[in-house]
């Protein structure tokens, strides 16, 4: 495993020190001793905290020194020069000084000591005065009320920047192919044998009403999404933070993000819980769940070319095999199906998470962090490649679903309002048994004229409902 001390490129070190003692760190490291302790403490997956809490962190850090500023808690040098080092943080520099294992202290004390370390060491270009990382980087904050708004705020950025308009792109493409197959009608499948005819349009109509009911399942959950633990400092009641900071940083977060952030009615259950990110988790769980539906429908819908169901075929994107040329494979819906079954296991572990609220404080933030932060990127990029990759241009194999559908036994059950169902089970049989169609079927065993037939056998008419006859 590679330890943090690889990741410099020198052999040199400087020494550092912290509550607990002197310590050696990298010469050209950002952070410092509580840093290098929890590197050396947590050699365990080599999973880091991921690129959007870090950017969140710079995000709280600044708001943060900008509320007490404006509280008159911290000078404007300080301040700016907190700000400038945490806007660095915030446009994606220096991730490379962010080495801590995920799983680390579950408050996550290690994430916030060391984007600390990193403000206060940037700060030097900015002021000659010290700025430190616990007195003033972290004035007004605890870990503990970081930590789960680094949750919500990096939570609320991919949803609004991310998932919601990969659902919308989604959703679009869903509806304009629904509409390009409009009358184009199959064999409809039930326990997966044939059932009544459908349009394809109605099951990509399907698909699409999923997307949207997904979408609003994940907005629902936003106003909870947008309420702030900071301010409730180390266990809810606020000690060491002016009365005004959560409102004072909530406004400038706002400002910042353009997300109408604000400060819970509640630390309490902010710090010591974990219920509004569970809740999140549940929707992506429930989206996962509709992607590898549809995902699915599209590998059978794919299948053969020769010996599997025909109906459609996705755009071909890569060879299929290593040893059978010519073979191309249904890959996207394979990685869709793929990024569910992941976004399902995220969530196990976010639900174990979530009940390790012991007492004060949530005991597992940095895993939850790590899981969620996954699961919302996977599943906005999931659906981007679904609908540019699959939906967008797969093509429409009319003449196998004609010739299925013409075959279709279980067309029949438009002829029992007047044949009776004994009847039709027989027709069903005769059809299925001489591989003749069911009008041929019926004609033997019916005094139905072929005008009849072809009026109440049409397959497009028996997509639309109602009784024949």
């Amino acid at each position: 495993m590679t330890s943090n001390n690889e990741v410099f490129s020198e052999n040199k070190f400087r020494t550092e020190r912290d509550s607990m003692g002197e310590l050696k760190v990298p010469e050209s490291a950002l952070y410092g001793a509580q840093t290098q302790r929890a590197c050396n403490n947590f050699p365990i997956s080599n999973h880091k905290m991921p690129h959007e809490f870090i950017k969140a962190m710079g995000l709280i850090k600044a708001c943060a020194a900008e509320a007490n500023y404006k509280l008159g808690l911290l000078d404007s040098t300080k301040k700016e020069a907190i700000v400038k080092s945490s806007n660095e943080l915030i446009e994606g520099m220096h991730y490379e000084h962010f080495p801590i294992d995920i799983f680390q202290t579950g408050s996550g004390t290690s994430t916030n000591m060391n984007t600390n370390e990193v403000i206060s060491h940037l700060a030097k270009k900015y002021t000659e005065e010290t700025v430190h990382p616990n007195d003033h980087v972290n004035m007004s904050q605890s870990s503990n009320d970081v930590i789960p708004t680094a949750i919500h705020v990096s939570s609320s950025i991919l949803v609004h920047s991310k998932l919601l308009p990969a659902l919308d792109k989604l959703y679009n493409a869903l509806k304009y192919k629904a509409e390009k197959c409009k009358d184009i009608t199959k064999t409809g499948r039930t326990h997966l044998m044939d059932a009544m005819p459908v349009t394809i349009e109605q099951e990509l109509n399907c698909f699409a009403q999923q997307i949207y009911y997904a979408k609003q399942r994940i907005e629902n959950v936003l106003p909870r999404l947008k309420l702030l633990a900071q301010g409730g400092t180390a266990v809810g009641t606020g000690i060491n933070a002016h009365p005004k900071f959560g409102k004072t940083f909530a406004k400038k977060l706002s400002s910042k993000t353009n997300i109408s952030f604000s400060t819970s009615p509640n630390y309490f259950v902010e710090i010591s819980s974990q219920d509004t990110i569970l809740e999140l988790s549940g929707h992506l769980k429930t989206l996962a769940a509709t992607l590898m539906k549809i995902a699915n429908d599209l590998r059978w819908m794919n299948s053969g070319p020769l010996t599997g169901l025909a109906e459609i075929t996705l755009e071909p994107l890569q060879p299929g095999s290593s040893i059978m040329p010519g073979k191309i494979n249904p890959v996207i819906p394979e990685a869709v199906c793929m990024v569910a079954a992941q976004v399902i296991g995220h969530d196990a572990a976010i639900t174990v998470g979530a009940q390790a609220g012991n007492f004060q404080l949530n005991v597992m933030l940095p895993m939850i962090a790590f899981n969620i932060i996954n699961s919302l990127e996977i599943s906005s990029n999931a659906c981007e490649v679904l609908a540019d990759k699959a939906i967008k241009n797969f093509t429409v194999n009319k003449e196998n679903l004609d010739k299925n559908l013409s075959y279709n036994p279980i067309l029949v059950t438009a002829l029992n309002p007047i044949i009776g169902y004994e009847t039709g089970a027989k027709i069903a049989k005769t059809a299925y048994a001489e591989k003749i169609s069911v009008k041929e079927a019926a004609k033997k065993l019916t005094k139905l004229s072929d005008e009849e037939l072809d009026k109440i056998l049409d397959p497009l008419a028996l997509t639309h409902g109602g009784i024949f006859g």
